[in-house]
């Protein structure tokens, strides 16, 4: 096998080591610790010497863009500065306030100043909103579960119409939440997170997955992102090559493998997760979910993004937001794309043990903050990863704890969940199942986009519990639930 260079780092980024914590190797990117290999893209490219863990390549300017394509998408309509010769172009005033004056109104828009190059610009959203009542209405009915056929017959409005209300109403949720996210960043000195990963359409089999980090107490929905742009091209490398530009791009062509998802679900919980960890070792790349498919059903506008690139995108935003905190708990479902995304991202973290990186797998109804009398300790799969599983009252629950970590397996069986964001995911497919499994939609993911910013805000300003708190009252941030008339102001 010959030995050559790992792809190199990015603006200091290296996310391409062992990812085995007892291995000597951990977090070392000294290529010298490897064997790297690209002649055959069907056998591990990265094989360490000491521990023989073969954690796949990445290419970590890719990342970065994939992280810079996301914060274009999220601050897209944003009043930001405009000027590309700027060192704050693209940086909202929202988030951003230290980098403007307020320079006046335009009307009723309030418009701003940059501070480096004096260009001005306006915020179209902050001024009334004319549209109000008609898009309070859109919304009323998308939520009571009408198709967009009968919202347009009701509303007497054409498609287009209806669609450009949805996309102005999303502008104007990214604004309400751009100010909610930046004042939860600063008021925090701890965080506990919960993230998942899903398929944006389960029924499409077209490879969009839906990442989501939510708080893990609230159910505040911090983060959410997805492995698909409208505006870029297909790849062309039909194999991931690290070394290769533009490789985090997915082509149109697929190569099926053998399809070893597991469709048992009444097991033990231990028999779960070693079949979880099988279906794991049946993909070329362990960290791609796409490995389990037999299909792609490409979409047919834009481009799939392969999956591991927007997982490291994900928390590399997640650790840009709280990169102050003192300490990060974080649960994720047993998938390895999560975990070596998480491991690589927080490395610096993990060596000064400021971070708490499980896997939780649990019955959805097992109580928070309990556990049982009897904890069982496994070695699970290939990587032996040291489980703990528990029994109450017929419900089971599993931790792994990835940094380590032993003897507190009690503490963390009644501190840890990962429902929170899986639970938001559950909800959305619930709250628009019509939309989301509509066949014609099937190879037309961007639809739904617009609807996940609308989702996101409404969920955390809008929606109340059992008891009338919404996520955003539960830390602290409002005082009393949104109303759609405000959340459209």
């Amino acid at each position: 096998m010959p030995t050559e260079k790992l792809p190199l780092a990015a603006k200091g980024l290296q996310l391409n080591f062992c990812k085995t914590l007892a291995c000597d190797n951990f977090g070392d990117s000294d290529e010298q610790h490897y064997l790297v290999q690209r002649t055959n893209p069907k056998r591990p490219a990265l094989v360490c010497r000491k521990c023989g863990a073969f954690p796949p390549l990445i290419n970590n300017n890719e990342v970065l863009n994939e992280l810079a394509r996301q914060d274009s998408v999220q601050s897209h309509s944003l009043p930001s500065c405009n000027n590309s010769d700027c060192d704050h172009f693209g940086l909202d005033v929202l988030t951003h306030r230290e980098l403007y004056h307020a320079f006046g109104y335009s009307g009723d828009r309030q418009r701003y100043r940059c501070k480096s190059c004096a260009s001005t610009f306006v915020d179209k959203w902050s001024g009334e909103n004319q549209k109000s009542l008609i898009q309070q209405k859109i919304l009323g009915f998308l939520f009571t579960g009408y198709s967009v056929r009968e919202i347009c017959r009701r509303l007497h409005i054409n498609p287009k119409t209806f669609y450009d209300h949805i996309n102005q109403i999303a502008n104007r949720c990214r604004r309400h939440m751009s100010l909610f996210d930046t004042r939860l960043q600063h008021d925090r000195t701890e965080i506990q997170l919960a993230s998942n990963a899903t398929p944006l359409q389960p029924l499409s089999n077209n490879g969009v997955f839906w990442y989501t980090t939510a708080e893990m107490n609230s159910g505040y929905v911090i983060a959410q992102h997805i492995n698909y742009s409208e505006s870029h091209k297909p790849g062309t490398q039909l194999d991931h090559d690290p070394f290769h530009d533009d490789a985090q791009f997915l082509p149109t062509a697929f190569i099926g493998e053998a399809n070893s998802q597991s469709a048992v679900t009444e097991q033990s919980i231990f028999k779960r997760v070693d079949a979880k960890y099988q279906e794991i070792l049946a993909r070329a790349n362990v960290e791609d979910p796409l490995g389990n498919y037999v299909s792609l059903n490409y979409p047919s506008k834009g481009a799939l993004i392969r999956p591991p690139y927007t997982s490291y995108a994900h928390f590399l935003e997640i650790q840009r937001a709280f990169s102050h905190c003192e300490s990060i708990e974080l649960y994720m479902p047993q998938e390895p794309m999560l975990r070596s995304a998480a491991m690589s991202v927080f490395l610096n973290r993990i060596k000064e043990n400021s971070i708490d990186l499980l896997y939780v797998t649990q019955d959805s109804a097992f109580p928070l903050e309990q556990s049982g009398e009897k904890i069982d300790i496994h070695l699970v799969g290939w990587w032996r990863d040291r489980w703990a599983f528990t029994e109450l009252n017929g419900l089971h629950k599993g931790i792994c704890h990835l940094n380590g970590a032993e003897n507190n397996e009690v503490y963390w069986l009644k501190r840890a969940s990962a429902t929170k964001a899986k639970e938001y995911q559950e909800r959305f497919y619930t709250q628009f199942t019509s939309l989301v499994n509509e066949p014609r939609r099937k190879l037309r993911p961007a639809s739904l986009l617009p609807l996940l910013d609308i989702f996101r805000a409404w969920h955390n300003l809008c929606h109340q519990d059992k008891l009338g708190s919404t996520p955003a009252q539960k830390l602290g941030l409002i005082s009393k639930p949104i109303t759609l008339a405000e959340l459209l102001s």
